[in-house]
């Protein structure tokens, strides 16, 4: 483990039950294989009538980045909600490190999810605390740690995403890619076998975006975590990433491969997308009648 980016309590995942006042987070069998979370044969929609992912499998490898790419509204994100319990598949399952995720065993949720760190899309931070108890947070919620010990890991978790100076500014007072880098510092803060970053390059300038890259890496090497990376920016997706995947409406895989494979795919799908062209098979139009209709133009 290098400066700056240090274990929780040396490492929550092989703390005592007495530590962390509930069972290891590490409990349950782990699988044999470098898959670390694998969705198996998916099928998920918040209606009926509207099935957001269908049929989807996709295995996600231990200690990688990966890069799922595409549109608005294909699943990237509520892929992600399903590998963190927040809802149920319809069918299939989802599986990770051996465990099929049950959203009806609350205990195995909360022993999953304290191995998981979520960067959310818009930082979701607390906006009536400071920097350093937004980063304490999860210390004090899933911990036993005494308030020196969460004091020293909090500052040295901000001090990896070089914001250690901005401990006690309120969120109101931070910009928006220091917010980012703010959510990121409680992300890591259990030192998760699993992050998952939801768009993290929303919204920055060039200069955030490429630190915030930069940390994504630095930290899935560092740590040994896996990484899961929902994005629409290629350029950088494709710097950092070990494998990428490629979406479509109702979760479709499109493509999946190296960086290198998709950027030189002749599949003109995967290519219009990666390569930003404006023409191709991906419409621009929602689905419509003619114009005419709408209009009372028709004959």
């Amino acid at each position: 483990m290098t400066a700056g980016l240090p274990c929780a309590c040396e490492n929550p995942r092989h703390s005592s039950k007495a530590h962390h006042g509930g069972p290891p987070a590490g409990t349950g069998k782990r699988l044999t294989s470098e898959t670390f979370i694998e969705i198996d044969r998916v099928t998920f929609g918040y209606d009926a009538s509207r099935p957001v992912l269908s049929d989807i499998s996709l295995k996600f490898q231990r200690g990688k980045v990966t890069a799922i790419l595409g549109g608005s509204g294909c699943g990237k994100t509520t892929l992600m909600r399903l590998v963190a319990g927040v809802h149920a598949t319809n069918k299939g399952r989802v599986v990770f490190d051996g465990e099929a995720v049950d959203t009806r065993d609350k205990a195995q949720l909360y022993r999953l999810r304290r191995r998981l760190g979520m960067l959310f899309q818009f930082g979701a931070l607390f906006t009536d605390l400071t920097v350093f108890d937004n980063v304490a947070f999860p210390l004090r919620e899933h911990t036993t740690l005494p308030e020196a010990m969460i004091r020293d890991i909090v500052l040295m978790k901000l001090n990896a995403v070089g914001l250690r100076g901005a401990a006690a500014l309120r969120i109101s007072e931070v910009s928006g890619g220091m917010a980012r880098r703010i959510a990121l510092a409680r992300a890591i803060a259990l030192d998760p076998e699993l992050i998952i970053y939801d768009e993290p390059f929303a919204g920055l300038d060039l200069i955030s975006m490429g630190v915030a890259a930069k940390l994504i890496r630095t930290l899935n090497d560092v740590t040994g975590a896996t990484s899961l990376v929902i994005s629409h920016d290629v350029p950088q997706c494709m710097e950092i990433s070990d494998h990428v995947v490629l979406l479509a409406t109702q979760g479709r895989i499109v493509a999946q491969g190296t960086p290198a494979e998709l950027m030189s795919s002749t599949d003109p799908e995967t290519r219009q997308f990666v390569h930003g062209e404006p023409d191709g098979p991906v419409k621009f139009h929602y689905p419509a009648p003619e114009i005419g209709v709408d209009f009372g133009l028709s004959a």
